[in-house]
């Protein structure tokens, strides 16, 4: 039979070596005291039917709201084969053998659908099984996202490791034990082994009930028209048939489509509360409280799950950072690696490649802050081009591959190379000039003097 172009003729050969290991063991028959813990909400949580399974606890709208956030902003992320070149700088670039993969995981889910109950997988039950199928070159060529419930981890006294499948029709695999080699196996946390994840509601589950439990509460004490349970006071002596007939009155003329009609109470009969009201309950505390409890385990900000006031400064970028450091961080890294070691891209000779999810599709900026760090990009030395593809959605244009700098820019290694002119000895001030005498106009008898004899040496020059 062919699973996915993966022949079980080759696990059928790999069943010696399992059968040669008769002590290979469930994993979690090695932690009966871990598997036993998990199951509680506290300390004899199973004595007192506390479920918290995860349909159970996802009817919590705070825990629904962080496991489908987290999820769908991964999800949402585009996933893109990258390879390294000989300055360390990883580009996007297309494989034929692996890039379809990408796109299609497998047959029946989108790109979105896929990494979603990927993630949700992973949330809700600590840990997420890929199958895979491979061609007739060994490349894989399709994964399918596993029921945790039907896969068991063994392991053998040499280490290795195995996974025993359950049959599976979506995933059109028969009871059968495979390798880890055809596994991706991405884990939450392995708070007690590094082979089982932990899911987040292993400490968010009693939380949550707590919150089930109050909204609960809440629903009877409004749907009994904001009235507590009392008891009803006979001043005198009654038979039990009267009590009984008093009560079933009582709750006939005064409890469900009822509730509001005035009561008559006659013989001194007294009406009086037994159960705490809404307010000296402080409903609303203790809901945050729950609320903010589930957060924590999942490392929410608050307000990303409408828990408390929004942030007072309006910078979504800085918002978005918090989010992705806190939260989203470590899960994604955590797949980027999964589907590097799972498709085999850490083996290809000759090559580094790698899986790089979209980042900048979570981080949105606006138009004009766009703008902004587009103009800011391109003076710190990127090109036009570059910065047109990655802020503005705008295709390349001629001369924009070339990065441009102001001129007045130099370099610090010729700054410092420059030689530095010699400082000349300071010359002595100048000694100060003589007074220049002060010129006398001619007076007017000098004037006519020099001109009569002026006069009269022309006549002479002339005779």
């Amino acid at each position: 039979m062919n699973l996915f172009g993966f022949q079980l003729t080759r696990q059928k050969a790999l069943a010696p070596r399992v059968s040669a290991l008769p002590t290979v063991v469930p994993v979690s028959s090695t932690r009966s005291w871990w598997t036993s813990w998990i199951q509680e909400t506290s300390p004899g949580g199973w004595q007192r039917n506390e479920d918290i399974r995860a349909a159970t606890v996802l009817v919590n709208p705070t825990l629904y709201a962080c496991v489908t956030l987290i999820a769908g902003d991964i999800a949402k992320l585009r996933p893109k084969l990258v390879e390294r070149d000989a300055d360390g700088i990883w580009h996007e670039v297309e494989s034929a053998a692996f890039s379809p993969l990408l796109r299609k995981p497998n047959s029946y889910q989108t790109r979105i659908d896929f990494y979603k109950w990927w993630m949700l997988s992973k949330l809700t039950h600590g840990n997420t099984y890929a199958l895979k199928a491979r061609d007739d070159r060994g490349v894989v060529v399709q994964l399918t996202i596993l029921d945790p419930y039907r896969v068991t981890v063994l392991v053998a006294p040499d280490g290795s490791v195995f996974y025993q499948l359950a049959a599976d029709d979506l995933a059109q695999s028969e009871d059968v034990t495979v390798p880890a080699r055809e596994i991706i196996h991405d884990k939450c946390c392995p708070l007690f082994h590094p082979l089982c994840g932990v899911s987040p509601i292993y400490a968010a589950g009693y939380p949550a009930i707590q919150g089930l439990n109050t909204r609960s509460a809440s629903d009877k004490f409004f749907a009994n028209g904001s009235r507590p349970g009392g008891v009803l006071l006979v001043p005198t002596t009654i038979s039990q048939a009267a009590a009984e007939k008093l009560k079933e009155d009582w709750e006939t003329n005064h409890s469900g489509d009822n509730v509001g009609k005035l009561a008559v109470l006659t013989g001194g009969m007294t009406y009086q509360p037994m159960s705490v009201t809404a307010d000296q309950a402080q409903l609303v505390e203790q809901l945050r409280m729950t609320d903010e409890d589930i957060a924590k385990c999942f490392h929410m900000p608050r307000h990303k799950v409408g828990i408390g006031p929004d942030p007072s400064y309006n910078n979504i970028e800085a918002l978005n950072q918090q989010y992705y450091a806190d939260c989203i961080q470590e899960p994604l890294e955590g797949l980027e690696i999964s589907l590097d070691e799972g498709m085999g891209l850490t083996t290809v000779p000759g090559r580094t490649l790698g899986v790089e999810f979209e980042r900048d599709d979570l981080f949105q900026m606006d138009s004009a802050t766009r703008v902004k760090v587009a103009q800011d990009a391109i003076s710190a030395g990127a090109s036009p081009n570059e910065a047109r593809k990655r802020w503005l959605d705008l295709g390349p244009v001629d001369g924009g591959e070339t990065p441009y700098l102001q001129e007045q820019n130099w370099p610090l290694e010729l700054l410092a190379a420059r030689e530095m002119p010699t400082r000349a000895p300071t010359p002595p001030a100048p000694l100060p000039a003589e007074p220049v005498p002060e010129t006398v106009a001619p007076k007017a008898w000098d004037r006519a003097h020099q001109q009569a004899a002026l006069y009269t040496f022309t006549k002479e020059l002339a005779a």
